[in-house]
């Protein structure tokens, strides 16, 4: 499972932005998961007026052709060799060409970890190899010609999640619900706040939460953040219908078996940047993320107890100028408000069943953040299958409607059932 977040600034996209290099993985995903911030500016007209779903529509029609072009170059495809061996020591791997996570997480049980670490890279720097050596055969069927389908997405003001799910699986997703938790202005308004879609795949119950939380690096900002999380886990609830007697499904976020909290949680550093210049220059993340303000409160037990996140090995995601390499901070000659760099743009986690295969950002310019993405290895329960409870077999088309996949019911599927608290 491929699981992305990106505060976009308040800028729609433009015709032919690349969003392969967010959306690339050693080996194709069977779910990709993206929650977006701010994809419309968050002033009075989008948080008081009517939806603006033009920015959604084009984020959609950009991740569709990035999940399902059938025209990317020898560059940009993943390269499967059905000749590639992998070589380490004594040991010999050879790379089968469909190379999926299942794949993957055996080798890992086989290699060990620091061996896996390798064949990971390895895979991942295929398309640079071998330049002079033939093409590959032709794989038609395989995870090169794979497509995805929308299964569900929402969008509040200027937070929106979408859920695409490979189309074998399409057919195995059910009981998909959302509800929306405004937490912006006066304390209920959509400019700040969640969407949570929860649905199962076999019998396993996800959800996945998307968020944005209280902005401001001031003394106490990270109280009104943790407030916004226990809001969130309180008000966030899911439907019932006499369809679910049978096998209820969950009706609050820590009920499900999965759960991943993704998007921009605004934790800045706290205070004290009396060496954060020198901190920088030196790319000494490790010392920063001392500082870092949800991890201070997360060990404190004020906010996401019992919650994973990875290892950050990245530089801090937020706040850039614009199409730079460079923080506001690092410049005197910016008029835009200073911000000290943080790592605003999370993903954490809970649940059995889940393991983190990596934690990266994106080096995109679009905006003041760079996007994170992180992969996970899913363990899914394929037992103990109702018995009165029938999916009869559908299949999803190449083609969403746009109405259809951002209606108030935010599913491409099957119509979810909707409860937005705004309290």
């Amino acid at each position: 499972m491929f699981v992305g977040t990106w505060n976009v600034g308040g800028k729609s996209p433009y015709d032919g932005l690349n969003l392969r290099d967010w959306l690339k993985s050693p080996a194709p995903a069977d779910i990709y998961v993206l929650g977006f911030q701010e994809i419309v500016p968050l002033n009075a007209g989008n948080v008081l007026g009517a939806e603006d779903n033009g920015p959604a529509a084009k984020w959609l029609s950009l991740i569709r052709q990035a999940l399902n072009s059938d025209n990317k170059t020898d560059h940009e495809r993943p390269q499967y060799h059905s000749n590639a061996t992998w070589l380490h020591g004594d040991q010999q791997t050879n790379l089968k060409p469909r190379l999926s996570f299942s794949n993957l997480l055996s080798l890992e049980d086989e290699l060990g970890q620091d061996d896996f670490a390798r064949l990971l890279n390895f895979q991942s720097n295929l398309n640079s190899a071998e330049e002079d050596s033939p093409n590959p055969p032709s794989m038609a069927g395989s995870p090169l010609q794979r497509r995805y389908c929308l299964a569900a997405s929402k969008q509040m003001v200027g937070i929106f999640l979408c859920v695409w799910v490979r189309a074998d699986l399409y057919r195995h997703i059910n009981n998909l619900k959302v509800s929306c938790v405004g937490r912006g202005i006066m304390g209920y308004l959509g400019n700040k706040g969640s969407i949570s879609i929860s649905m199962r795949l076999h019998q396993t119950n996800f959800c996945l939460v998307c968020t944005h939380l209280t902005s401001g690096e001031k003394e106490g900002d990270e109280i009104r953040r943790n407030l916004d999380v226990t809001e969130i886990l309180k008000k966030t609830r899911f439907s019932h219908s006499y369809k679910d007697l049978q096998q209820p499904p969950p009706e609050s976020i820590l009920e499900h078996d999965i759960i991943v909290w993704l998007g921009d949680l605004n934790y800045r550093l706290a205070s004290g940047r009396g060496d954060m210049h020198e901190l920088l220059k030196r790319n000494d993340w490790q010392a920063l993320l001392k500082r870092d303000q949800l991890k201070i409160e997360q060990r404190a037990g004020r906010v996401f107890e019992g919650w994973e996140e990875g290892r950050i090995y990245f530089p801090p995601t937020y706040k850039y100028l614009t199409n730079s390499d460079h923080y506001v901070v690092q410049t005197s000659k910016s008029k835009e408000k200073r911000r000290t760099p943080a790592w605003c743009d999370r993903i954490l986690w809970r649940g059995e069943g889940l393991k983190q295969i990596c934690y990266i950002r994106g080096e995109s310019r679009f905006s003041d953040h760079r996007p994170v993405y992180s992969l996970f290895s899913v363990h899914v329960n394929l037992a103990n299958k109702p018995k009165f409870h029938t999916i009869a077999p559908r299949s999803c088309s190449s083609e969403v409607s746009t109405n259809t996949a951002l209606s108030s019911s935010c599913v491409a599927k099957i119509q979810a059932e909707e409860l937005s608290f705004t309290y």
